[in-house]
This record gives C-alpha cells, sequence and structure tokens, in this order.
C-alpha cells in the first residue's frame, strides 16, 4: 500500500516538472492529480489534466484537441477568409450603357457617313420633268456615281448624267427649301433644291462633229445613230429642232433628253457660250440606277448603239497621217543608222 500511495504521490509532481520544462505559461491545475483512488489512476488523470488544459503559452485548446472547431484557422464558413466562393474579391463586370445614352452616338456615326457618301460616292436626285421619258419618269429617284469624276473620269457617249446649270438653261428661279429639305439635302437623303441641276444623256464628247436634218437621224462623226432603244416612242430624232454640224470642243459635251419634242437641251442653246454644248466640269456625276419606286428599280446602262465601231473614226483620222509619216521615217532612220556604223568599221 505504502508502494502504492508514493507511486501515486510521485506522478503528479513529475508530470509537473516536464510540463513545466515543455511550456513556457503555468503549469495547468488538474484537479485529477489529487483526486485519483487507485495506485496510477491519479498520475494518469493528472497528467491528462495537464495536456488538455494545457498553459497559456499554447497555441490550441482543448476544443482543438476534440476536432471541434478547426476551420477557425481558415475562415468562419470554410471557403477561405471572408471571399465569396465565386471569386473572391474580383472586379465586378461592367454594366452595358441604355440604349438611349448611345442613340445620339448612332446618330452622329451615320450622319458623318451620309454626308461622306453624298459627298464622295453617290448622291440621290430627283426627276422634275418628261423630258427623258420613258428612260426616267417625273418623281423617279435616281442614284448618281460621283466617285469615278474623282479619279479623272470624264463622261462618254451614251451615258446619261446629271449637270449644273451653266447659265440661261432653266429660266424658272429654283423654290426655296424649308428647314427640314436643307437638312436632309445637306446628308443627301433629298436632292438639294437650291441647286439647278438638269440630268440628260450625252450624245457626243470632245472632238465629236454631231449633226441632225428634219425627217433624219443624229448623225455622230458620219455614223447614223439608231435611237430607237431610248427614244420616247413618238419621238423623232431632230424633226423639232434640226442642227448643225457641231464640232464639240474639248473638255465639253453635246447632251440630249430621250423625249425630243419636250427636251430644251443643246439643241436649244445654242446662242449661249459653248454653242450648247456643257464643260465636263460642271458634270455631277453619271446616273447609274433607278432607286424609286421599288416597281421601276432599273440600272441605266449605255445603249449598244454607241458602241458600235466606227463612232471614233474623226480621232483616228487625225492620227492617220502622223502614224502615216512615223511609219515612212521609221525605214530611214535605220538605213542611216546602219550606214553610220559601216563607215566607223571602217
Amino acid at each position: 500500500m505504502a508502494v502504492g500511495a508514493r507511486s501515486g504521490r510521485d506522478e503528479p509532481e513529475k508530470g509537473r516538472e516536464e510540463l513545466a520544462e515543455r511550456s513556457p505559461g503555468p503549469v495547468g491545475t488538474g484537479t485529477a492529480v489529487g483526486t485519483g483512488t487507485a495506485p496510477g489512476a491519479g498520475a494518469d488523470a493528472g497528467a491528462g489534466g495537464a495536456d488538455a488544459t494545457g498553459g497559456a503559452g499554447d497555441t490550441y485548446s482543448a476544443d482543438d484537441a476534440e476536432g471541434g472547431n478547426v476551420d477557425d484557422h481558415t475562415g468562419n464558413d470554410g471557403t477561405g477568409g471572408e471571399g465569396t466562393g465565386a471569386g473572391g474579391d474580383g472586379p465586378e463586370p461592367k454594366k452595358q450603357r441604355a440604349f438611349w445614352k448611345e442613340l445620339p452616338l448612332l446618330i452622329g456615326i451615320a450622319l458623318v457617313l451620309a454626308l461622306l457618301i453624298k459627298t464622295f460616292l453617290v448622291q440621290a436626285f430627283s426627276i422634275p420633268s418628261e423630258s427623258m421619258m420613258n428612260t426616267l419618269q417625273r418623281g423617279d429617284r435616281v442614284l448618281v456615281d460621283k466617285l469615278t469624276p474623282w479619279f479623272g473620269s470624264e463622261p462618254e457617249r451614251g451615258e446619261v448624267v446629271v449637270f449644273h446649270d451653266p447659265g440661261g438653261w432653266l429660266s424658272e428661279p429654283a423654290p426655296e427649301p424649308n428647314a427640314v429639305q436643307r437638312v436632309l439635302s445637306w446628308i443627301g437623303l433629298m436632292p438639294d433644291a437650291s441647286q439647278q441641276d438638269l440630268i440628260k444623256r450625252v450624245i457626243a464628247v470632245g472632238g465629236d462633229t454631231v449633226e441632225c436634218k428634219r425627217g433624219g437621224k443624229v448623225q455622230l462623226n458620219g455614223k447614223p445613230l439608231d435611237e430607237s432603244a431610248y427614244l420616247f416612242p413618238g419621238s423623232t430624232p431632230c424633226d423639232d429642232q434640226p442642227f448643225g454640224p457641231i464640232k464639240v470642243p474639248e473638255g465639253r459635251i453635246w447632251v440630249m433628253g430621250d423625249n425630243r419634242q419636250n427636251s430644251l437641251d443643246s439643241r436649244y442653246h445654242q446662242e449661249l457660250p459653248g454653242n450648247g454644248t456643257i464643260s465636263n466640269e460642271g458634270v455631277v456625276g453619271r446616273a447609274i440606277v433607278v432607286a424609286w419606286p421599288v416597281s421601276r428599280w432599273s440600272t441605266l446602262p449605255v445603249p449598244d448603239v454607241f458602241d458600235q465601231p466606227g463612232l471614233g473614226a474623226a480621232a483616228a483620222l487625225a492620227s492617220g497621217p502622223g502614224a502615216v509619216g512615223l511609219a515612212g521615217a521609221l525605214p530611214l532612220v535605220l538605213w542611216r543608222r546602219r550606214r553610220l556604223t559601216t563607215r566607223q568599221n571602217a
């Protein structure tokens, strides 16, 4: 019994010494040390009590030993701190701007594009009369190519062109447009009512000779033109106003309407400077398509009659003497060079 009693008293003391050496804090006061009733039981309980409570310097508690709040080291909810499981503290996606806030910008871009297209590419014009029937009717809207003239393109025979009034062609003053018409014409959605523009077909260009006698056909560089493909049914080529022959100056064009008996074209303005011809610089562009109304959608190609051979015969004949002279001079030059070579070798 004495041995058991000594053992029971000595073991707690030994446990205290070992715990003091391991822990920098004070030794825990486990009550099981002095309450053991069996030999060795008090020692085990005391050691267990000391380990369970630990010292003040321990970094874990009794609950830690039992596996309770192990997640307290990483976050209260076990998801990695205070951040959310969907991405933590990352930036939120930008909200899309309301459509009404972007609408002014879209309208501005559309206006700028329309202005550029009208200035450099195409422009819409309205047909105000019957002078080009049946090719064009009153109220038609045509699109005019304004791009090719920027690259040096000049009007060609058979094209339908829009040109500014050179002066004296239109006797009536242009109507004064209202504010809405000014804005729409400025961006190209409506023709400019303040400009005096006309539309006709090019019959002759610079260097051509054109004429027409009563009861006959239009003669272009001595070749008669079959205009049945585009003349208004019942129209005559020039019975109402015969003309010519007229030599068209370089850089100018001679124009006529397809409805000859209802067209005040080049024939009726021969008393003006240029003898009724139009300067190429006054041409706005070539009409390429009928855009409105939808039922009249069509292109405006050059009639085949203007592709017949011989229409440029005048220019070919003018260059003929030069070509003959060159052909005659070439053998003479070659003979002279051969003679000089023979002399040098001798």
